[in-house]
């Protein structure tokens, strides 16, 4: 009789994970859906989108880039009443949040809802169209998110507006009729440039600069027209790989997780270099003061406890420049830019845009 196999204590336990692995593959295959084996009649593809907010900031970027993208039906949920100017192919539902049914009859239909909404919009209105969107079968919601790394439960918590914004995917779950997907794109990155110095530090009008810490810390930021196209593409995704032998990327890669989008990862200083660059300006022109991020932050975050908004935008951006790295979400989580085949981009088009609009005037508000 042979003697028994001896193994090491490294091979023995090289030996269990290879068997787990096994397993868990096997446990994948049996379980994995492709569109090759689904019923007669199955749609591979997105073929009706709803959106809210779609003449909004981001929101009319996104319909832009879905009719550019001529691959679905797009429509507009818009409150009785209003008086938004709707692009031309974009069908419009009224709505009354009051009234559910007005809601459920909306979405019927409807394979994925697009929520884009103020931070000043009452938290509510996201609950109700989430439960409506259930209701009419809704199988794909993308919540109110488009900015940080909700996934990071400690700076939502630091950012006492947006502390629960977890509940809503929370409660899509719950409800079990359809998947999430949070769309994280870091601050826009033209609208945070100007219009305030309480977002990025510039102050165009007057060329003062505020320096956060070192002004070195990397966040990773997005374009107006990066957040058009990163959804439109995303949605433009097959549901379902075709079969065990296509790697390519599909929606339901994204199923109840976030997708991560960036059109830079840059620190304040770059934007700075950008910034002289496109004013043609040098460094003796402005004015430049340095501020503690984490004493910044607790000012900003103290006038919002205290009824006063306006301290928001100084709370949310110091916080994002904690050289913690909690904005550079392109490090701790990776970008899925490739997968949704977006374009590269010029940081200085887009820094001239942020001046040329804050020195017009067209941006100053937040949201």
């Amino acid at each position: 009789m042979d003697a028994p196999t001896r193994f090491t204590t490294e091979e023995y336990l090289n030996l269990i994970e290879r068997t787990v692995d096994s397993i868990l593959q096997s446990e994948l295959t049996m379980t994995q859906q492709y569109a090759s084996n689904q019923p007669e009649g199955f749609s591979n593809h997105i073929r009706n989108v709803a959106i809210v907010g779609a003449t909004g900031t981001s929101g009319k970027y996104i319909v832009e880039a879905l009719l550019a993208n001529g691959k679905q039906k797009v429509t507009a949920i818009t409150r009785e009443g209003g008086s938004a100017a709707i692009p031309a192919g974009v069908t419009v539902k009224k709505v009354n949040y009051d009234d559910p049914s007005t809601l459920v009859s909306a979405l019927q239909g409807q394979d994925a809802l697009v929520i884009t909404m103020s931070v000043r919009a009452p938290p509510d209105q996201q609950t109700k169209l989430i439960h409506a969107a259930a209701e009419a079968g809704v199988a794909w919601i993308l919540p109110n998110e488009f900015g940080y790394d909700s996934a990071n439960e400690s700076l939502c918590n630091d950012i006492l507006p947006n502390a629960g914004k977890l509940r809503y995917t929370s409660l899509i779950e719950q409800l079990g009729k359809s998947k999430w997907i949070g769309f994280v794109t870091g601050f826009w990155y033209e609208f945070s440039l100007g219009g305030s110095p309480d977002r990025f530090g510039f102050e165009f009008h007057k060329r003062e600069f505020i320096q956060i810490d070192e002004g070195t810390q990397p966040i990773a930021v997005s374009t107006f027209p990066m957040v058009g196209k990163g959804v439109a593409n995303l949605l433009g995704l097959p549901i379902l790989r075709q079969d065990e032998n296509d790697q390519s990327p599909c929606l339901s890669d994204f199923g109840n997780k976030f997708c991560y989008i960036a059109s830079f990862v840059i620190s304040q200083k770059d934007m700075l270099d950008s910034v002289l660059r496109v004013t043609k300006t040098s460094i003796e022109d402005w004015k430049i003061t340095k501020e503690n991020s984490k004493e910044r932050y607790e000012r900003g975050m103290a006038r919002v406890r205290g009824g006063d908004y306006s301290g928001l935008a100084m709370g949310m951006y110091s916080r994002m420049l904690f050289p913690d790295g909690s904005g550079n979400f392109a490090v701790t989580r990776g970008l899925d830019n490739d997968k949704l085949g977006l374009p590269k981009e010029d940081l200085d088009d887009f820094t001239e845009v942020a001046v040329k609009n804050t020195l017009e005037g067209t941006w100053t508000g937040y949201g």
